[in-house]
Order: structure tokens, then C-alpha cells, then sequence
């Protein structure tokens, strides 16, 4: 073999060439990579943000379902001492003309019950860590350690509605928002 001379000086610049091409090349991917995974962050958010109105919205029907069950638990009761049979919507009539009917703890028992099972504050708080989210997906800084915190946040959330829902179908909200918010956490493991 030929040992072939070359200017250190031609050699160096022609290194750096490539070697800038190739960071331009990476930083490129990157800021691509990255938009991908903010995108698709965005989306499951929003999906997330859908689910909690769900939740918003069925959190009140439940209230009305218990004071309903309660007020024919009522009727129930009072028509098994007095031997009298009511059908449909035909109950509150009949029952107001022959039963004495204890609204007042049937309210009580309902405001008792919409306490002890309200999640206004973590609904609140949950669309407030979302917001925060795609703030934090805006900045040019790195931010994986917050995200992960946030993700973090809205998990505990999440958690706190399971635990209050004592619903079938907030059950199941609270379960698929769940899996988006671990499909979230899996994409920011890739967030500087």
C-alpha cells in the first residue's frame, strides 16, 4: 500500500462538512421525531379532555339516579307495611295520597351521597394538568422530568374518580382514560 499525503487543513474542513451535515441531518429527525409525538400527545389529550366531559356529564345523572332509588326504596317500604301495590309513574300520586314519604331524608341522604361521590374538583384539577400539558409541549426546552410529573398528576386524578365513581359507566371512562394517559407516559419516555 501507498501512504497518499493530504493537507491536514483540507482534511479537517472536509470532516467537519460531513460532521455538520450529519448533526444538521439528526436535528432535523429530531424536530420531526418530536412533532410526531407532541401531535399524537395532543390527540390522546384531547380524547382525554372528551372523556372528562363524559364524566362531568354523567357525575350529576348518578345523584339523580340514587335520590330516585331512594325515594322508591321509599315507597317500596311503605307499600310493603301497608299492603299496597303501584306501578309506573303512577307511584308518586298513589303514594302521596296514602304513604308518608320521609323527603327530607331523602334528600339528606342524596346531598350525603353527591359529597361523598363528587368529582368536580378532580375533574377541575384534571383539565388543568391538560392545559399545562400542551403548554409544556410548546417549549423549545427540554421537558420529560415535568411531563412525567404531569402524567404523573393526572393519573392520581384519575384514580380519585375511580374510586368515587361508583358507577358502571364512569367506571369504564375512567378505565380508557387511564390507558390513554399510560399511552401518553409510554410517548414522553422519548421526550428529552
Amino acid at each position: 500500500s501507498e501512504r497518499i499525503e493530504q493537507d491536514a487543513d483540507e482534511m479537517t474542513r472536509d470532516v467537519l462538512s460531513v460532521f455538520g451535515e450529519a448533526c444538521d441531518n439528526f436535528d432535523e429527525m429530531r424536530t420531526r421525531e418530536g412533532a410526531k409525538l407532541a401531535e399524537d400527545v395532543r390527540n390522546r389529550a384531547s380524547e382525554i379532555e372528551r372523556m372528562v366531559g363524559e364524566v362531568e356529564t354523567r357525575s350529576p345523572e348518578r345523584v339523580k339516579e340514587y335520590r330516585e332509588k331512594l325515594l322508591k326504596n321509599n315507597i317500596q317500604e311503605q307499600s310493603d307495611k301497608k299492603r299496597v301495590y303501584f306501578a309506573g309513574s303512577d307511584i308518586l300520586e298513589a303514594a302521596g295520597n296514602n304513604m308518608s314519604i320521609d323527603e327530607t331524608r331523602i334528600v339528606t341522604e342524596a346531598a350525603i351521597y353527591a359529597d361523598k361521590t363528587a368529582v368536580d374538583e378532580e375533574t377541575v384539577r384534571l383539565r388543568s394538568h391538560l392545559q399545562q400539558l400542551d403548554g409544556m409541549l410548546n417549549e423549545v426546552k427540554p421537558v420529560g422530568r415535568k411531563l412525567d410529573f404531569l402524567v404523573q398528576e393526572m393519573n392520581r386524578e384519575t384514580n380519585t374518580i375511580g374510586s368515587k365513581a361508583n358507577d358502571v359507566s364512569m367506571a369504564q371512562i375512567v378505565v380508557n382514560i387511564k390507558s390513554e394517559i399510560e399511552k401518553i407516559r409510554e410517548q414522553i419516555q422519548n421526550i428529552e
